[in-house]
């Protein structure tokens, strides 16, 4: 992806909320169940990145595992907006999903998913954005 997006600590501070920063920057598991959020499967609207705007899931591959957080079975292999790399944080080996364009903590993707692909993207609802949503830093 071209145009990496690259910013300071207190840069990104002054554009994003609190919330946002933990999860996305501090690369923290944000809050489930967050009123507004997109963690429902009925949240079918198109979904883009906080940080940057990068469009990241397609709605069509959205579902509800009840975890409280949004959850695609599929990033979008052709968009190429998310990376994977190896998280061993908390004991444990999992693969961090992050933003290709910012390096956005966006969350984790699991082996236990629906078909058919069977993978769980399971994503941080502070790192998502409906489409025309804004979202602004508390000042």
């Amino acid at each position: 992806m071209s145009d990496k997006i690259e910013k300071t600590g207190p840069e990104w501070r002054k554009l994003l909320t609190p919330g946002a920063i933990y999860g996305l920057r501090d690369r923290r598991n944000g809050a489930r169940f967050l009123p507004g959020s997109i963690t429902t499967a009925s949240s079918r609207a198109p979904t883009s990145g906080v940080c940057c705007g990068t469009p990241l899931f397609d709605s069509d591959a959205k579902f509800d595992s009840g975890t409280g957080l949004a959850e695609f079975h599929q990033a979008d292999p052709a968009m190429r907006t998310s990376r994977t790399e190896s998280d061993t944080t908390l004991a444990m080996r999992r693969t961090e999903v992050l933003c290709a364009k910012c390096d956005a903590h966006l969350g984790h993707v699991f082996e236990d998913g629906p078909g058919p692909t069977h993978q769980r993207y399971c994503i941080n609802s502070v790192s998502l954005k409906r489409e025309g949503q804004i979202v602004a830093s508390e000042e």
